[in-house]
């Protein structure tokens, strides 16, 4: 019993000993990011005033100012191809969608990131690794024009779509091209089947890449149903005689990765961002403006109109390594 005990103590002092060392480490890094002073963004969202936000509260925090550099997912990419190849290491930090971040680790154009205290906050289903860790989430749902669909015609589950009542009636962004449309394709080929999307297919869906044209054509009630709607474009919405539904089966996604690029100039200032990245206030403006949080104890704070909605289960995602061939499987059946 004695000799338990005694192990019990040496167990309890040696993790004290570990989690007092790893806040040394810590503030090793915040002292090292502090006299970086500066940390250079390359980033695929563009003129988000979320990211604003949080760059804004970082550079409060630690006195580093944040360059930003902005563009599409593939044109970050070859930037970074290029600089890398070129031996130029500019940029520190490295935020984009999972499916480029992917290809990008694939490809070697990251580093380790190292210890970083708030990642054990993460939850299930999203994760992190020893290169990147997830920030914040898009989820993805059905969004159906008020007027015209009442509470009972209201599709409960994703099959509900199926109906023929929906024929010609469902205007969607399209499954055969990278982008919600792909994303909503594969969650549903790996949900239900082949079966469900000829069906779906059979239901004359029309298709349309002008996202944003999309839901102000429902919202005048030139149809009456539109997907994927993404939660994070309801703000944009406010006033319209429109309504977002998180059919029971959940929520297809899609998430933004932060990494550290290789040989970042910056690296400590760079560690600093991801684990500020993960502080509940700044998963907090993510939540409200949306997108779903990676960590937890956030959704019950978030604002009424959205909490109910980032409640629903996080129901699947994209799996980059088959992406090619979810596209041509998508454009098989839907020609």
């Amino acid at each position: 019993m004695l000799r338990r005990s005694v192990l019990a103590g040496i167990a309890a002092s040696a993790a004290a000993s570990r989690a007092m060392a790893q806040t040394d480490d810590w503030k090793k890094v915040e002292e090292a990011g502090r006299k970086e002073g500066k940390l250079v963004v390359y980033t695929a969202s563009i003129g988000s005033p979320f990211l604003k936000a949080t760059c804004d509260a970082f550079e409060k925090k630690y006195g580093i100012t944040v360059e930003k550099l902005e563009a599409r997912a593939s044109e970050v990419r070859e930037r970074v191809r290029v600089e890398q190849s070129a031996g130029r290491f500019l940029g520190d930090i490295h935020h984009n969608g999972s499916t480029t971040t992917w290809l990008m680790q694939r490809d070697g154009n990251f580093q380790p990131r190292g210890m970083i205290p708030n990642v054990k906050n993460i939850v299930a289903p999203y994760e992190a690794d020893d290169i990147k860790i997830p920030c914040e989430v898009i989820s993805y749902c059905l969004m159906v024009n008020r007027t015209m669909v009442k509470p009972a015609d209201e599709p409960k589950s994703w099959k509900d779509i199926l109906d023929p009542k929906w024929t010609g009636k469902i205007l969607s962004d399209d499954y055969r091209a990278l982008g919600g449309g792909a994303v909503f394709f594969v969650v549903m080929q790996n949900t239900f089947g082949r079966d469900f999307h000829e069906k779906l297919a059979a239901q004359k869906p029309v298709f349309s890449r002008d996202i944003a044209n999309s839901e102000r054509r429902v919202a005048r009630g030139e149809y009456p149903l539109y997907l994927p709607f993404s939660l994070q474009n309801l703000n944009n919405l406010k006033g319209l005689p429109v309504k977002p539904i998180v059919p029971t089966e959940g929520r297809p996604y899609v998430r933004f990765d932060l990494s550290i690029l290789k040989n970042a100039p910056r690296p400590n200032a760079a560690r600093l961002f991801m684990n500020h990245y993960l502080e509940p206030e700044t998963q907090l403006v993510y939540a409200n403006a949306g997108y779903a949080p990676v960590i937890g104890g956030v959704i019950e704070k978030t604002l009424p109109e959205i909490r109910e909605l980032l409640r629903t289960p996080a129901l699947g995602t994209t799996a980059p390594e088959k992406q090619d061939e979810m596209l041509a499987l998508a454009k098989e059946i839907y020609k």
